[in-house]
Parts: C-alpha cells; sequence; structure tokens
C-alpha cells in the first residue's frame, strides 16, 4: 500500500497518525502541497482529483480520507476500536462523520483560509464583515462540541476513543495556526483535546509538528501585534 499526504492537510494527519498507530506496512510518499506537486500530470494518474490524502493498494486507487477509513477497516489492517463493528457504535461514528464535512471542516478550514491562508498567498488583508462571519459559524461549531458532542462524554461517541475523535481533532486545531485558540472558554473541547493528544502520542505531535510551531509564531504575532495597537490607540487618546 502506498499512501500520499500533506501534513499541511487536516485529512492527511488523520490518517497518518491511524496508519501509524496501526503499524499498517504502508509506503508514505509526502507531497508539497505548497509548491503544488499534487498538480502534476504524473499524481493525476495516481488520483484523479489531484488531492491528498489518498492510496494505492495494488490495482486501488483510492481518494477521500473517510472512504479510506472504511477501506484500512474493510481490508482488517486497523484494530477495531478505531471504526467499531458493535453497530450502536458504529452508527454515532458515522453520525460524526457525517457532521464532520459540513460542520467541522467547513466552517474551521473556511476560516484558516480566509485569516492565514489567503493573505499569506496574496498578500491582501482579509475582508472584516466576512470574516466576522465566518469565525461566527465556526464558533457556533466549536460551541457544538462542547455542549452537545462532548456533553456528559470523554469522546465524541462514548467512554472510547475512535477515528472520530482523531478526524475531528486534527481538524479543530488548524485555526490555531490562524492564532484562534478554540479551547479558550470551552473547557470540555479542551480537555477532551489534550485527552486525545495523549491517547495518540507519539504519533499525534509527530503529525502536527509543523502546525504546531506555526500556532506559536502566530500566537507570538497576534500578542505583539495587542501590544502595538494598544499603543496606538492610547496615543490618538492623547491628541
Amino acid at each position: 500500500m502506498k499512501f500520499y499526504y500533506d501534513l499541511f492537510s487536516q485529512p492527511s494527519r488523520t490518517l497518518y497518525i491511524l496508519l501509524k498507530i496501526n503499524k499498517v506496512p504502508a509506503e508514505f510518499n509526502p507531497l508539497s502541497l505548497r509548491k503544488t506537486q499534487h498538480l502534476t500530470a504524473k499524481f493525476k494518474e495516481i488520483n484523479r482529483f489531484q488531492k491528498v490524502p489518498c492510496i494505492v493498494d495494488n490495482d486501488l486507487k483510492l481518494s477521500e480520507s473517510i472512504a479510506i477509513l472504511r477501506y484500512l477497516d474493510g481490508k482488517g489492517v486497523i484494530d477495531e476500536r478505531w471504526y467499531p463493528k458493535e453497530l450502536h457504535l458504529r452508527a454515532r461514528t458515522d453520525e460524526y462523520l457525517a457532521w464532520h464535512h459540513n460542520n467541522t471542516r467547513l466552517t474551521l478550514s473556511l476560516y484558516f483560509w480566509q485569516k492565514w491562508l489567503h493573505p499569506l498567498i496574496t498578500g491582501r488583508n482579509p475582508d472584516p464583515k466576512q470574516l466576522a462571519e465566518t469565525q461566527k459559524n465556526m464558533e457556533k461549531t466549536l460551541d457544538s462540541f462542547e455542549n452537545i458532542w462532548l456533553e456528559n462524554r470523554k469522546y465524541l461517541t462514548g467512554s472510547e476513543i475512535n477515528a472520530a475523535d482523531v478526524f475531528a481533532a486534527c481538524e479543530i486545531l488548524q485555526p490555531m495556526m490562524a492564532g484562534y485558540d478554540p479551547t479558550r472558554g470551552r473547557p470540555n473541547l479542551g480537555n477532551w483535546l489534550q485527552t486525545v493528544r495523549s491517547d495518540l502520542n507519539p504519533q499525534f505531535d509527530e503529525a502536527h509538528d509543523i502546525v504546531m510551531k506555526i500556532s506559536k509564531a502566530s500566537g507570538i504575532i497576534q500578542a505583539q501585534m495587542k501590544v502595538v495597537n494598544f499603543f496606538r490607540n492610547l496615543f490618538r487618546r492623547k491628541k
């Protein structure tokens, strides 16, 4: 099996962690989205959609991270706890995975794109009104984690970790690179994220190395900008 990924991609990190933890005998092939390596004619032969993550297993070429998760489960190369076979547990896992795309992934990745990645690429600041609306939608999703998914639960689907938690955790860390802390004011979310990280380490930190470095740098920059803006406003008042 060959696995193609970029650790800057949230679903790539999810599958990277699951493959590593389960010691799946795969060939790991990193690509650089920044260098547009996924847009080459050679990679199009591997994945017709030219996105990561994807796998090649003998004559099967498969994209979409959740489809890959289910294939790995069907192939029997990951432990049952990641995608439970018990009917109710699998239903709860699928419930989250269905919710994930139009909520966690959509709102958090859009905020990251508007606040950090698009300005980095174009050199233009985000539209304040558009960004405020995007942040509002993202925070609605995060509040759903705090008050619904994690209400009286250790993990998203019950008392044990599974793939739903891995998909969610990898996504929730993404806005931190834009200087936004999703756990602030959300103790359930913060405790859950720490537990998931502990359960998945060292593979979790390995997959998120670049994310944490950028997040730390963004936090420093955000703090510096607050100081600059404080003194700007102070001098304006004195005038």
